[in-house]
């Protein structure tokens, strides 16, 4: 959480690595059944969070009971060291979220940073693709400069 010094009016927000390093142990704390892969996009994936950002998450998952508008509330955000929004897609869902929102998914094609499923998955023909052939945009391995 965003800490006062005592000698200074100024707060200290939370890096995005100390974030990523929370939302792992958050996610080891609390498993998703169906998760295929897990995101965050936003101004902490830009790098140009500041003091009062929040984390934008997106969860892909293989299914799901709820509609969409509730998938959220499932899920312990509160725990995490900034406020935290979510986006739960199944699978279907995420494949054609580009055919129905476009210029939302291009957004997270170009800035999801993946802690968790961007390394193969298996699309609905049934073979394994490499991910610089998968169907699903957004699951990508982090960018060079990344590391």
């Amino acid at each position: 959480m965003p800490v006062r010094s005592l000698a200074s009016s100024v707060l200290r927000w939370p890096s995005r690595e100390e974030v990523e390093v929370a939302l792992r142990a958050w996610l080891q704390r609390h498993p998703i059944p169906g998760l295929l892969a897990l995101g965050y996009f936003g101004s902490y994936a830009r790098g140009d969070h500041g003091v009062g950002s929040d984390l934008d998450l997106v969860l892909v998952v293989k299914a799901a009971d709820l509609p969409p508008w509730q998938r959220a509330a499932q899920l312990p955000l509160e725990e995490l060291p900034v406020p935290a929004e979510a986006l739960v897609y199944t699978l279907e869902e995420w494949q054609a979220l580009p055919r129905l929102s476009p210029r939302f998914a291009r957004t997270l094609r170009e800035e999801t940073r993946f802690l968790l499923g961007a390394e193969v998955v298996v699309p609905p023909s049934g073979h394994r693709l490499a991910l610089e052939e998968n169907p699903l945009p957004l699951l990508h391995p982090p960018r060079a400069e990344e590391g």
